[in-house]
């Protein structure tokens, strides 16, 4: 049997670290990955904390175990009857370092020779500084590191545990979201609701900075001039008629808005801490569940409660059918959110249906499982 290491500090741990594991386990029969403590740096997460991350990363590859370990590499290596340690390089520097590091191993004489695999040139600009630096701006992480990496990285960088809230329209989202605000606060946790929805209608109707008006005028030209008030905002009424009666104009407008949204919401993040629901209709049909790292409240509506809170919103029944076809149902939603949970190894879904869940059940549930009654 091949077996070889793949050491790392894992602080934490990232794609471009992933894809070398994966790269790795093609080559060996087994592959242990082994998460070190070096004297001379000085860690986010402790060693506890960098093993699970990456224990729950790897949990998809069969030939993967992970260690933790202290001392010498090579004297790990040694002890665990393995004679290849996998490095990845990304730079020029990297190669030079990891070849010192060779040669100060061989020096032990111990057997223990090295594989090196190159950096894909996609994942060459991601390390574990770049992920707590962005985050420690606002920035999305997404891209850089796994769903439950992030989580914990926004816990301990920003005090932050975001969910998201999500349901068919009609479903009462910002009256929870605002419920559970009130109920944490009562509670002394710190909690916030977000609505994306309030983030576009801001950016369409008078957010001043250049680029908003930008995207205004992209609305205006891509939909037509009725959507456009004199004042160079959206009329979002004629827009609405617009989107919600053609799937594809709707799918344009979310191509329009996503990424004004986006830079939106970090500015919405900054500095708030405890928990965060993102309140979002389309969070399931945008896929939107890494935003907050798959852990999603899926609000559940009778048919007659849904109509009529969307009548009292002065929208007549074929206004309804349009928006209600606009967007996945109950059971869709469901579904896709499961899906993503499954997929990504990670998070929670509660449900709420009024006749068997309160909103009380529901925070005490969601602060069990951030654990930050022990925080």
């Amino acid at each position: 049997m091949k077996s070889a290491i793949y050491a790392f500090s894992g602080d934490p741990i990232t794609f471009g670290h992933l894809d070398i594991i994966k790269r790795a386990a093609a080559v060996f029969d087994r592959l242990v990955v082994a998460i070190g403590v070096n004297p001379s740096k000085k860690y986010l997460f402790s060693l506890e904390e960098r093993t699970e991350m990456a224990r729950r990363s790897l949990l998809n590859l069969t030939n993967v175990e992970v260690k933790s370990f202290s001392g010498m590499l090579v004297d790990f290596a040694y002890e665990n009857n393995i004679n290849v340690i996998v490095k990845g390089v990304r730079s020029s520097n990297d190669f030079e370092y990891e070849m010192s590091l060779h040669n100060l191993g061989e020096s032990q004489k111990l057997g223990i020779d090295t594989f090196i695999l190159f950096a894909k040139p996609s994942l060459a600009h991601i390390s574990s500084s770049a992920v707590k630096d962005i985050q420690k701006e606002q920035g999305l992480i997404q891209d850089y590191v796994p769903p439950y990496v992030k989580q914990c990285v926004e816990a301990k960088l920003s005090g932050q545990y975001i969910i998201g809230l999500t349901g068919e329209i009609g479903a009462g989202k910002s009256y929870v979201g605002e419920k559970l605000v009130e109920l944490a606060k009562a509670m002394n946790l710190e909690a916030h609701n977000i609505e994306l929805d309030h983030l576009s209608w801001q950016i369409q109707d008078d957010l001043k900075e250049e680029k908003y008006e930008v995207v205004r005028k992209q609305i205006i030209d891509t939909f037509g001039a009725e959507v456009g008030n004199a004042d160079g905002s959206i009329n979002r009424k004629a827009l609405g008629e617009i989107v919600f009666a053609d799937q594809k104009k709707l799918e344009r407008l979310n191509e329009i808005m996503d990424t004004p949204i986006l830079v939106r919401l970090r500015r919405e993040l900054k500095d708030k801490k405890g928990l965060i629901f993102l309140n979002a209709s389309l969070l399931a049909e945008a896929g939107m569940g890494q935003l907050s790292n798959c852990n999603m409240i899926l609000l559940s509506v009778d048919e007659a409660t849904q109509e009529q809170r969307l009548l009292d919103r002065d929208l007549d029944k074929e206004q309804i059918k349009r928006r209600l076809m606009s967007q996945y149902d109950f059971v869709h939603k469901k579904e896709q959110l499961e899906k993503e949970i499954e997929m990504n190894r990670q998070g929670k879904l509660w449900v709420m249906e009024s006749e068997d869940y309160g909103i009380v059940n529901l925070l005490e549930s969601i602060i069990s499982y951030f654990q930050l009654k022990n925080k």
